[in-house]
């Protein structure tokens, strides 16, 4: 497998897409950290917080199909201008709400915002990366996500203790914004348009095809429906991670919002290395067997039962450094599902990459909306911290046997029928 040199076209475009994954995640999941301020500020019960965390995802799974619809047909750098301007703004007005329906409404405009970005990521993707390295790409963009979600509790203290919470979310705010001038410079839709790609690696690049005009949206999701339950599985356990890990430590543990915080990034850190090698893992299997279904189908299955056993200690014990063990490992496992998971829809459908990972990722985002809810409610209503990753087992044991059947073997083909869709693949 070829590496990625730092100084190349296509190395500069992956590192441009690894900001951007680091500053949305930063941008989602700074209100975690950040309620411990505006939740007193604003006298919020727990799940009323959670209500905030789960604002933004009504929005964000509405556009996820929608979102890669348009960067599929209109590409992927007037996307990604557009909606970076708007999540941009939208974590700017987080600063500036003065109460709990302001919170909310500048949630909301976030979801509109990142909606589309990382269906429209993943549609620049399958121009600019070579299908052998389709794995790591999605690893090492994700990891950069992971490294957001770690770095935010620890940076987020320390502004909230400088100058207050609501600082926080204008330094993000900034942050966003120059990105998008950097991207607005640096990217170019086709790459062989970038000034400075050259042969080799435009060789090594698929082979362009025109935008396409219409999507075949029936067929297309009835290949994508499992992939997307799949996805909502996972998601259930990311988004009760990233919204309530870091009260999880300040509050069932008593401790300071410093060493909470220092527990949190350890736990999301271990996402970094789980997304990372998870892309790296992935790639390795399908260079060395040639099995799609092995590389995707049967390690996504594999990781989700590791942390499904992760996890199952945390009923049974309350040690402050088993339960950050177990949690640590939950995610790590979990993590390494995102560089098959986020490759499968650009190996089934690449013409449609963007429309098919916006579907996946409505899994995801559907679980947003719902999971920070729940383990909100949960703790209100038992006062138990752990109870809420009941949930996250459940799924996890639905998703091990459900990842068998998203095929990422089977190519798209305009022509699938209902029973061609359905029947299953016997390639190994």
């Amino acid at each position: 497998m070829k590496r990625f040199r730092i100084s190349s076209a296509t190395s500069i475009v992956l590192v441009m897409l690894c900001i951007m994954y680091f500053i949305t995640y930063l941008d989602r999941v700074n209100v975690s950290t950040a309620a411990a301020g505006f939740g007193k500020e604003f006298h919020l019960s727990h799940t009323q917080i959670g209500l905030v965390f789960s604002a933004f995802a009504y929005p964000y799974l509405i556009f996820q199909i929608i979102g890669g619809w348009v960067s599929d047909r209109f590409g992927a750098k007037r996307t990604l201008i557009v909606c970076g301007a708007i999540w941009a703004v939208a974590t700017l007005l987080t600063g500036f709400a003065g109460g709990l329906f302001s919170l909310l409404a500048a949630r909301v405009l976030l979801g509109f915002g990142e909606g589309a970005t990382f269906p429209a990521a993943t549609a620049a993707m399958s121009r600019w990366v070579a299908k052998e390295q389709r794995g790591f790409a999605q690893g090492i963009t994700h990891a950069a996500s992971r490294i957001g979600n770690a770095v935010a509790p620890g940076v987020i203290v320390l502004v909230m203790a400088t100058w207050g919470w609501r600082e926080s979310f204008y330094i993000c705010g900034v942050l966003s914004l120059v990105w998008v001038g950097i991207w607005s410079l640096t990217f170019t839709e086709n790459p062989k348009d970038h000034p400075r790609i050259t042969r080799e690696e435009l060789e090594s690049l698929p082979t362009p095809k025109p935008k396409v005009a219409n999507v075949p949206w029936k067929p297309l999701f009835r290949r994508m429906w499992p992939v997307t339950i799949v996805y909502f599985c996972y998601g259930w356990t990311l988004w009760l991670f990233l919204s309530w890990i870091p009260q999880y430590f300040l509050h069932s543990y008593h401790l300071e919002l410093q060493k909470s915080a220092m527990f949190a990034s350890v736990v999301f850190f271990a996402g970094v290395i789980g997304d990372t090698l998870g892309g790296i893992v992935t790639d390795r299997i399908f260079t060395r067997t040639r099995s799609l279904k092995r590389a995707r189908s049967w390690m996504v299955s594999v990781c989700m039962a590791f942390c499904l056993a992760s996890l199952i200690p945390l009923m049974f014990t309350h040690n402050l450094y088993l339960s950050m063990a177990c949690l640590a490992s939950g995610f790590f496992f979990a993590e390494m599902t995102i560089g098959p998971m986020w490759a499968i829809p650009m190996d089934i459908a690449p013409e449609y990459s963007g429309t098919a990972s916006g579907m996946m990722n409505t899994g995801s985002a559907a679980a947003a909306i719902v999971s920070p809810v729940v383990g909100g409610f949960l703790i209100d209503y038992f006062g138990s911290w752990e109870l809420p990753f009941v949930g996250s087992m459940i799924l996890m044991a639905i998703g091990v046997v459900l990842a068998f059947r998203m095929q990422p073997e089977s190519k798209f083909a305009l022509d699938e029928t209902p029973d061609a869709a359905a029947a299953p693949s016997f390639r190994a």
